[in-house]
């Protein structure tokens, strides 16, 4: 039998080190549902959904024999000049769900990084504005674009400048940002006036093409904006003339409880980013927006060769068609309650967890000094390595948080074996019974 540790062995000489973020010595051999197994026999629970690019589980059978039939007709012929079956279908599906009133139009891409490239290709064109506004703690990519726009990582900028010109980058409303006992009302207007600034300062709002948002960030801790203050950063943008762009990449597609993470603020974007779970991890991604933005930009300004192909747009099609039937986001809210449930219990009894947060099946809860309440890395990556010890993958972001992002499709006792894991890691930290493990100084962010 080959070993986990044989192939990495094997790997380490020929990966570069930017190609992972290191976390546990396992290589995934195969996944079913809310399950992986590695090359081992090992099985594990998923608590991460491939990074929240399979919201429909592994192996989804009905995803399979889509991939599987349209395999044996053609895998691929290049879209950007030829239209494909499940491509066309596609398109048209996914402009019907869009949060977006009115004609809406989509584009392709192979991933949610050049998704996000898209979104600010189109404002250019369509306003025929240069300058970009975006979040701090947002993760957009790994393209220059939308690397540019991200601010999430130092190792996301370093040795790699110049970075795209014309990009701002304002405060996020997280919950670090709120000080102790100050009213929801007194932050968004502190929140607010910070975004404000640069537009009062140095920034023309006549000369700004967009303002991209995760109005719920994923790799900045899984942190909801709130509702006030989306709604007024929407509000400037179409009041200057600004187009207003979500991404959702990570959150989009039932992983909050809705289809569409912006459905919880009662807004509707100019144009949106798709990515991850759109073809159950499948590399395909779209650019979704208003008809008259996306005309903006003639061919080839955002094409690619294999882009919307018909494997991936074919597996796309089986994805919403299973995100539908199976009330996958209606079924997200309803079990993240059960979840939310548990971390307050296990908050009530442990000091070391500060914030947490939970929207449908995406949670984000932080560890901290149980004294200070300053973040603990430390009791972090032990508590990730113990779970994973346990049986059950879960990662950490920002150092000090808990990804909790399951497959939609994991199931009522899968879920509940999960929490009796995660609660048996939080005892013995508790008791002082965890240690790190020998390659700490290198796992995570």
């Amino acid at each position: 039998m080959t070993t986990n540790k044989e192939l990495l062995a094997a790997e380490a000489g020929a990966l570069a080190k930017t190609a992972r973020i290191k976390y546990f010595d396992i290589v995934i051999d195969s996944g079913k549902g809310a399950l992986l197994k590695d090359v081992e026999g090992h099985t594990y629970l998923d608590l991460l959904a491939s990074a929240s690019s399979t919201n429909t589980g592994h192996a989804h059978p009905k995803v399979v024999a889509a991939i599987q039939q349209q395999a044996a007709k053609i895998i691929q012929y290049t879209p950007a000049y030829f239209a494909n079956s499940p491509a066309a279908e596609l398109a048209q599906k996914l402009a019907d769900i869009a949060p977006i009133s009115g004609p809406v139009k989509v584009a392709w891409g192979n991933s949610g990084s050049d998704a996000n490239d898209g979104i600010i290709k189109f404002a250019r064109a369509f306003t025929g504005r240069q300058y970009l506004v975006s979040f701090m703690g947002a993760y957009h990519g790994s393209t220059y674009g939308s690397l540019s726009t991200s601010a999430v990582s130092l190792n996301m900028a370093r040795k790699i400048g110049p970075l795209l010109p014309g990009v701002v980058k304002v405060p996020y409303p997280d919950p670090w940002h709120r000080l102790p006992d100050e009213s929801e009302t007194a932050f968004v207007d502190r929140m607010f006036a910070a975004f404000l600034e640069p537009f009062k300062t140095y920034l023309p709002a006549e000369e700004t093409a967009v303002i991209m948002m995760e109005p719920i960030q994923g790799d900045g801790g899984i942190a909801k904006a709130p509702t006030e203050f989306v709604k007024r950063v929407a509000d400037f943008a179409h009041q200057h003339g600004i187009l207003f762009a979500v991404d959702e990449v990570n959150q989009g597609l039932g992983r909050t409880g809705k289809m569409w993470s912006i459905q919880h603020f009662g807004i509707e974007p100019d144009l949106m980013s798709v990515g991850k779970s759109i073809a159950s991890g499948l590399p395909l991604s779209a650019v979704v927006g208003r008809a008259e933005v996306m005309d903006s930009l003639p061919a080839p300004g955002h094409l690619f060769t294999t882009s919307g192909n018909p494997v991936t747009t074919a597996a796309a099609l089986a994805t919403l068609d299973v995100i539908q039937e199976e009330n996958l986001p209606e079924r997200s809210a309803r079990l993240g309650k059960l979840a939310a449930d548990f971390f307050a219990e296990q908050a009530e009894k442990h000091a070391f967890i500060g914030n947490w947060r939970m929207y449908g099946l995406d949670g984000g809860i932080d560890i901290v000094d149980p004294q200070t309440k300053a973040a603990d890395p430390v009791a972090t990556t032990k508590l990730i390595y113990r779970i994973f010890q346990l049986g059950a993958i879960m990662i950490s972001l920002k150092e000090n948080i808990l990804r909790f992002q399951p497959p939609l499709v994991i199931t009522e006792k899968q879920l509940q074996q999960a929490f009796a894991i995660l609660a048996q890691a939080f005892a013995e930290l508790e008791m002082g019974k965890l240690v790190l493990p020998e390659n700490a100084a290198q796992i995570g962010w």
